[in-house]
C-alpha cells in the first residue's frame, strides 16, 4: 500500500464515520418529541481507532489482507451507537436535548467539511507533483 493509498484510506474511514455520526445526530433531532426515544451517539475517537486497527464487529481482527471486512466492507462496521447520558430527561422518557444535538450536529458537519477540504488539498498537491509543478 502506497503513502497515497494510506492517506486516502484513513480519510475514507474518517468520512464514513463522520457520515454515520451525522445520521445518528439527525435521527436524534428528528425524534426530539418521540416518547421514550433514547438519544444515541458514537465515541468517534474509539470508533476511528477500531476502524484503523482493522477490528470488526465482535472484536475480530483482520490478520490477512485476504480477509473480508464485516458488513460488506463498510468503515463503520462494528461501530455500535451508545446511549447519550441524559442531561435532563423529559417526563415522557425522551432523552434528546435539542441544544446538545444541534451543537454536536454542527460541529460534526464542520469536521466533515474540513476533512473534505484536506482531501481536496491532497489531491491538488498530488496532481501538481504529477504535472511537474506547472
Amino acid at each position: 500500500m502506497t503513502t497515497i493509498d494510506k492517506t486516502f484510506d484513513f480519510q475514507e474511514k474518517v468520512l464514513a464515520l463522520r457520515g454515520y455520526r451525522q445520521q445518528l445526530l439527525a435521527s436524534n433531532i428528528a425524534n426530539a418529541d418521540t416518547p421514550n426515544y433514547k438519544a444515541v451517539d458514537i465515541d468517534f475517537a474509539k470508533a476511528l481507532q477500531m476502524a484503523q486497527s482493522g477490528r470488526a464487529a465482535g472484536g475480530l481482527a483482520k490478520t490477512s489482507p485476504m480477509h473480508l471486512d464485516a458488513a460488506g466492507g463498510s468503515a463503520v462496521a462494528g461501530v455500535k451507537p451508545l446511549y447519550r447520558a441524559a442531561v435532563q430527561p423529559s417526563i415522557d422518557g425522551n432523552t434528546v436535548d435539542t441544544n446538545v444535538e444541534q451543537s454536536q450536529f454542527s460541529e460534526n458537519a464542520l469536521q466533515y467539511m474540513a476533512t473534505l477540504q484536506f482531501i481536496n488539498g491532497k489531491i491538488q498537491s498530488t496532481m501538481l507533483a504529477l504535472r511537474g509543478g506547472n
